[in-house]
């Protein structure tokens, strides 16, 4: 059964007017298709590039730890695996295309996982991994239980992940992982990125609107409560240390935080992906059409906002769950902060461009 969490996670709202001021007479003169093009060849399709790359080598570093399971090679594989989740936090937000098709992010990373399902699984060795049922029974968030959540001991969970019951789900999670990454970057490369850069319109189904609203769903749905607001308790109204991500890697969970905040980040201010400079962007679409909020440029206050966000989770411990568990009030500090840029983004930014939002919100904020 998928967890509760989830069902937050799956959720969305959209919000009143906010009295954003805007120039509409230059919207139709800015060059939509010129940012696409800079989105795929420069931003999307090298983070999918970067993170196939990275569920290979944890593909292969499964291989060789079950064909010679010992410490050494577990040490391998959680370090593959923490690359790999990295590199996940910045594709999360382009469930686009392929990715939107086959349900690429809830296969790739529901948490909290379902320990007592994948148990289960590899119990009877009856189980099929691309049923959506099995959502939070796969994924990385299920590797960093079976690698990182057996045991204290390192040797105990080698032996565990060296029998052939839990060696064989090991593969398949790391198999599977492997196929939805090349099939989504197959697609990109296969005739998808032309059909994404002709799409330049403005209707609701182009893909600038496709994509900006699937950037403010990871932000406000993954990143927003995911990662902070379900753990703090803000849905629930007591603190759940369970539901924060990577919960068996103690002080990973804000790393991953601090990664798809920079991810979410850069994509608004159009940085290219692994390289300095900015290229068309939201935030020159904004400064194009003038858009100012009390008196300021309003890609000033997004990028204002995420850097105060950036800088109250210094206050945050590095691992969630003990933060929550010690002191939440911080945790919540951070989710108010994050909270902010959701109007900032999905209301006054989006009506400035007249985008409207394809999601419903059900989770109170």
């Amino acid at each position: 059964m998928i967890p509760c969490c989830l069902v937050l996670l799956i959720l969305a709202h959209f919000g009143c007017d906010s009295g954003t001021d805007k120039l509409p007479d230059s919207k139709e003169s800015f060059d939509r298709r010129a940012m696409l093009q800079h989105w795929a060849d420069q931003i999307i399709i090298p983070s999918y590039e970067h993170y196939n790359s990275k569920v290979t080598v944890l593909h292969v570093s499964t291989d060789q730890f079950t064909s010679s399971p010992s410490i050494e090679n577990l040490m391998a594989l959680r370090t593959a695996w923490k690359e790999a989740y990295l590199a996940w936090q910045w594709v999360s937000m382009y469930e686009i295309g392929k990715a939107e098709a086959i349900n690429f992010r809830n296969f790739t990373n529901i948490f909290p996982t379902n320990t007592e399902g994948i148990t289960k699984n590899i119990k009877s060795g009856n189980y099929n991994l691309e049923l959506p049922s099995k959502f939070a029974e796969q994924g990385l968030p299920a590797l960093d239980y079976l690698i990182n959540g057996l045991g204290k001991d390192d040797q105990v969970v080698v032996n565990i992940l060296g029998s052939v019951d839990y060696a064989n789900y090991l593969t398949d999670l790391t198999s599977r992982l492997s196929n939805l990454s090349n099939e989504v970057l197959s697609d990109w490369k296969g005739g998808f990125r032309d059909r994404y850069i002709e799409n330049s319109g403005s209707s609701g189904t182009s893909s600038v609107d496709k994509t900006v609203n699937d950037f403010m769903y990871d932000y406000e749905k993954f990143l927003r409560a995911g990662k902070i607001g379900i753990p703090a308790g803000v849905f629930s109204g007591s603190p759940i240390p369970k539901a924060v991500e990577a919960r068996f890697s103690p002080g990973f969970s804000k790393e991953l935080f601090l990664e798809n905040l920079k991810a979410s980040q850069d994509f608004f201010n159009g940085i290219a992906f692994g390289k300095d400079g900015e290229g068309v962007s939201l935030k020159s679409y904004l400064d194009h059409l003038g858009t100012e909020k009390d008196g300021a440029k309003l890609s000033d206050l997004i990028n204002g906002q995420f850097d105060k966000s950036r800088e109250t989770s210094g206050l945050v411990d590095s691992d969630f769950a003990k933060q929550v568990h010690q002191d939440n009030t911080q945790m919540l500090k951070l989710y108010d902060e994050l909270q902010k840029n959701v109007i900032l983004i999905k209301v006054d930014m989006m009506q400035a461009l007249n985008i409207a939002v394809d999601y419903v919100d059900a989770d109170g904020d």
